[in-house]
């Protein structure tokens, strides 16, 4: 076929890219947390003091959420842009940012690596700083979808910090043990 495609072709073309990106990207993003035991309910993490501004449990899930589903369609759209300048640095850039995030939690609530995590974090920033100004120049809905998604690692990155600074000693910090007395 030597026509251009339609836009009805076009936008079918993006929802496949999409019904395969926002899926993996949630879905990676769950496993990532759940093989962490990350947040609330994980004893080394329940045993630290926390920062007043830390947010309840079921923020965190449906901020989660919301974030890896914007970023599934910014990297649908940013794969749909076929033959845009720097589309393949982008895709490299965005899936090394992706294992980044990926890899936080179980720095954090496995390894109980603050301190890396902080680091890793301050990574992911960077990272999602270059990706918007690249990705501006490819898709700007792509790069606006990615703005929540950086306001949300700066807080995390400043929640990260408190906790290490309440907590200097985590790493070694062990949660109590149920008690085994029989109390009558």
């Amino acid at each position: 076929m030597t026509g251009i495609a339609s836009r009805s072709q076009l936008r079918h073309s993006f929802l496949r890219y999409a019904l395969f990106t926002v899926p993996a990207v949630l879905l990676l993003g769950s496993l990532s947390g759940q093989l962490a035991r990350s947040g609330y309910g994980n004893p080394w993490f329940d045993a630290l003091q926390k920062p007043a501004f830390m947010p309840e449990g079921w923020v965190f899930g449906a901020a989660w959420t919301l974030l890896y589903i914007l970023l599934g369609f910014a990297l649908a759209m940013i794969l749909h842009a076929r033959g845009a300048k720097a589309r393949g640095l982008v895709i490299a850039l965005f899936v090394l940012q992706l294992a980044l995030n990926y890899s936080w939690s179980p720095i954090f609530f496995a390894y109980h690596r603050i301190g890396l995590a902080l680091w890793v974090i301050a990574a992911m920033i960077v990272l999602t700083l270059v990706l918007i100004v690249l990705v501006w120049r490819i898709r700007r809905v792509a790069a606006l979808l990615m703005l929540p998604y950086l306001a949300w690692l700066c807080f995390a990155a400043l929640l990260t910090f408190e906790i290490g600074r309440l907590n200097p000693d985590a790493e070694g910090v062990a949660p109590q043990a149920p008690a085994t007395d029989i109390v009558l």
